[in-house]
């Protein structure tokens, strides 16, 4: 069986510190490439993966089956309808677009072209994650909290919302099943128009959720509490759980020989991509889903009480 061959578009930070540690151990697939506009920068990265530097992105297309996108949000409309237009799968960091007009575009163009096309939203493959939402029985209450310790500007509010809080709204709902309808909420910028903080409440069936982020809130942690019936869980960073119900309390590290990377879902979400493309099924974040936390974003910025608004 040919192997997949598997290239990258952009190779600042998280390329760095997430995607290449992974791709380079390639077992199932080959990693082709990597391309940058800077390509004095780009050339010694990929001499330290061994692999090709690609002066151009359609002749890395041409090169690939498959490619993970990690350039900046305002590029990714045109580098992924790029890709897809020469026939190649794209897994992109989320959000999968700057609007979701331009978001609704990509996914039609995949469709049309019959390529998977996947939102790198990690978290939903993080492992403790996965068993939280696999073990808990008629959620009542789920909270997610993802502060930074000094982390204010110097991004505008929205590519905030969209860059980082994201996330949190993504994760929360997908935990209590999707298909939230927002009840309200609040967030709070600078004079400068940089994000402060934000908190927001939401119905998912029978389910309320709450997601919160504190820009300079003098910590750097990210937190789960679930209350459910029969026992409350408690997850901190990906990397500790603690369930109590009447039997008592079980508290579970992360195994010490998983990564971090692992942990965080990176290993798992990029590996479900290539077995996606690898047996042609459609990726978990793919379709609608790609899209289904930023329409929230979007209402949230609509029903904001800011003052001018910046959207």
């Amino acid at each position: 069986m040919t192997k997949l061959r598997i290239g990258v578009v952009g190779l600042g930070g998280i390329a760095q510190k997430a995607y290449l540690p992974i791709l380079s151990h390639a077992a199932d697939w080959q990693l082709v490439g990597g391309f940058s506009p800077n390509r004095q920068k780009a050339q010694p990265l990929c001499d330290s993966y061994r692999m090709a530097c690609f002066s151009r992105l359609d002749e890395l297309a041409q090169q690939c089956d498959a490619v993970f996108v990690h350039s900046s949000t305002a590029s990714h409309f045109s580098v992924v309808k790029s890709l897809l237009e020469q026939g190649v799968h794209v897994y992109v960091d989320k959000p999968l677009a700057e609007t979701l007009e331009q978001g609704e575009q990509l996914l039609e163009l995949a469709q049309a072209r019959g390529k998977a096309l996947m939102v790198g939203f990690n978290r939903r493959f993080a492992p403790l994650y996965g068993q939280l939402q696999q073990q808990m029985r008629q959620p009542a209450s789920i909270r997610m909290d993802k502060h930074r310790a000094d982390s204010v500007g110097p991004n505008l509010l929205r590519f905030t919302l969209l860059d980082d809080y994201l996330h949190v709204v993504d994760t929360a709902l997908w935990l209590a099943g999707g298909d939230g309808k927002l009840l309200g909420g609040r967030l709070s910028a600078n004079d400068a128009g940089e994000m402060l903080y934000a908190e927001h409440h939401f119905r998912c069936g029978e389910t309320m959720v709450t997601t919160s982020m504190h820009r300079q809130a003098g910590s750097q942690r990210e937190s789960v509490q679930a209350v459910t019936r029969g026992a409350v869980y408690q997850l901190d960073d990906m990397r500790q759980w603690r369930r109590e119900d009447r039997d008592g309390v079980l508290e579970q590290p992360a195994p010490g020989w998983q990564t971090t990377l692992a942990q965080r879902g990176f290993e798992g979400a990029a590996r479900h991509f290539i077995q996606s493309v690898a047996n042609q099924t459609p990726p978990q974040t793919g379709g609608e889903q790609a899209l289904y936390a930023q329409r929230m974003i979007e209402q949230i910025l609509r029903e904001a009480d800011l003052p001018g608004n910046p959207m």
